[in-house]
């Protein structure tokens, strides 16, 4: 897995490439505790995530909790049709800010 992290003001994107695994979530929860408390609000674009377990799931709701904490939110970007299909399930289209 690959990350990208951008910080424009008070918003972050990070760029998730390739499978969010029970291997590669930790790097993902490190590159958002790594920003800044000043960003209130992160994007992960998952254009380029071809997987997600439920490892990474984890991470994402925990950043969402974190952010709301901040003040913020969390949206994902552009998940495709599989990941797409692991929110469903699990319920978290409910919960999640998602931009398709």
């Amino acid at each position: 897995m690959e990350l990208k992290t951008t910080i424009d003001g008070s918003s972050a994107t990070i760029v998730i490439v390739g499978n969010l695994t029970v291997a590669t979530a930790p790097s993902l929860e490190a590159a958002f505790l790594d920003l800044p408390e000043s960003v209130t609000d992160i994007t992960f674009d998952l254009t380029d995530l071809v997987y997600v377990a439920s490892a990474g799931l984890r991470v994402i709701v925990f950043s969402e909790k974190e952010a709301r904490q901040r003040g913020g939110s969390v949206c994902l970007a552009h998940p495709n049709d599989e990941v797409m299909e692991v929110l469903d399930v699990t319920g978290l289209v409910d919960i999640l800010n998602i931009e398709r």
